[in-house]
């Protein structure tokens, strides 16, 4: 099993910032990517950001220019730097990665986080 705990939401005011962090743990071989999806209420689930292995790096056209996805691979934690928030950010922010777990079948397969409340306020 592979576990993924979010921190770092909160309210904010618009235009300001905040730093989500996730940590994975469990039987994990190796983490292909981790990422940070969204959902805000009526609306569905989202791409935000996601980081691979290699370092490369997907933004959803929204948040260019004003998110940042970094990630420590020693710690197996993933960063969402948020600045210049919206009242359009608000949602729930899900962890996301995809992985091989650690088992003789070394299966490939995406886990999610329960997710973490992002409030921003005008």
């Amino acid at each position: 099993q592979v576990q993924l705990v979010e921190s770092g939401g909160g309210l904010v005011q618009a235009g300001g910032s905040l730093r989500l962090s996730c940590a994975a743990s469990g039987n994990i071989f190796t983490i292909n990517a981790m990422g940070w999806y969204r959902q805000a209420p009526g609306k569905q689930r989202d791409l935000v950001a996601v980081i691979t292995s290699g370092g490369m790096t997907n933004y959803a056209d929204s948040v260019k220019g004003r998110f940042t996805i970094s990630r420590d691979n020693a710690k197996n934690t993933v960063y969402l730097q948020m600045n210049s928030l919206k009242p359009e950010d608000t949602a729930v922010y899900y962890c996301y990665a995809n992985a091989v777990s650690s088992t003789l079948y070394r299966r490939t397969a995406d886990y999610w986080g329960q997710g973490t409340q992002v409030t921003v306020s005008s």
